[in-house]
């Protein structure tokens, strides 16, 4: 009998990850901000690697080791941050000396009531990967920075009505400029994204070429990005970044060229046109047709003709 591989610990609550550090209670149940430079708190007492059903956004300043990010180790340069989601491997430093930088801890249910519980799931950065972390210019660290203490003094300050109003306040202004400073190391990296654009544009190719739709069925985001060696969201963000269109909306443009061409210059009906594109059924590559051009496959054949 093979030996069973021991489970990854998850973790849950605020009170958890408290606990888990040796540190006392949090001062609210739903979220909680760490200062590394707080000699209380050692983040190498966390697992080396665990689950949390809680969000995470961290700015590492200065780090004195490597940290757990996804399925590997990350060695952040100075001014760097990383999101975490539910139900993300997390993991702990595997050296803790001299870190500096804030961590950003809450659950879901802190949102609730609020616009931002539901626009959360709108940032893509959240379910990017190590080597696709946010790189901070020295102004923006300084803005960041700020914000981070903002929330600090609001947390520890006296809880009272306004309190979550504001916090949340601030965390959206966080994750706002994220998304901005995204969009700036996206066009501050054009030499690497224009070769990401022509590497993502031979993979499309290549699926095509050799087979794949018929032996795999329809090419995906998810397998172009596990080729190119990005999570799909990055992907896609860098994609829009160049062009203006995901990696989805540039797939869908290579499903119409291609099948076009193939109503132009053969005589396969549009079930076999859908097969030979990777489509399980018909309708679906009809549907998808006629959204892109107006008319359906046989409209768009009787039209050349």
């Amino acid at each position: 009998m093979n030996p069973q591989k021991p489970k990854i610990p998850v973790i849950q609550s605020i009170n958890e990850v408290h606990r888990t550090l040796g540190l006392p209670g949090p001062v609210h149940p739903l979220i909680t901000l760490f200062d590394t430079r707080d000699d209380r708190i050692n983040l190498s007492r966390l697992p080396v690697s665990y689950v949390t059903t809680l969000y995470k956004i961290s700015y590492i300043e200065k780090l004195g080791g490597k940290f757990r990010y996804g399925q590997g180790y990350y060695d952040f340069d100075e001014g760097s941050m990383v999101f975490t989601a539910p139900n993300q491997i997390a993991g702990s430093t595997s050296i803790y000396k001299g870190n500096e930088g804030y961590s950003l801890i809450f659950h879901q249910d802190f949102l609730n009531g609020y616009p931002l519980a539901a626009k959360i799931k709108q940032y893509g950065f959240f379910s990017y990967s190590s080597n696709e972390a946010l790189h901070l210019s020295e102004q923006e660290r300084a803005t960041v920075a700020s914000i981070f203490r903002i929330i600090g003094e609001e947390l520890n300050s006296r809880i009272d009505d306004f309190s979550q109003e504001v916090v949340i306040a601030q965390i959206e202004l966080l994750l706002s400029y994220a998304k901005r400073f995204y969009k700036r190391q996206f066009l501050t990296r054009q030499a690497a994204t224009s070769d990401l654009l022509q590497q993502f544009e031979a993979a499309i190719s290549s699926y095509f070429e050799t087979n794949g739709p018929v032996n795999n069925g329809l090419l995906t985001v998810q397998y172009l990005a596990g080729r190119l060696n990005y999570t799909p969201n990055y992907l896609s963000d860098m994609l829009r970044s160049l062009t203006g269109l995901n990696a989805q909306q540039h797939i869908h443009e290579q499903l119409i060229e291609r099948s076009k061409q193939l109503l132009s210059t053969t005589t396969f009906n549009v079930s076999e046109i859908a097969y030979q594109l990777g489509f399980e059924h018909p309708q679906s590559f009809s549907r998808l047709f006629k959204s892109k051009t107006d008319l359906s496959p046989a409209q768009f054949r009787l039209s050349i003709n």
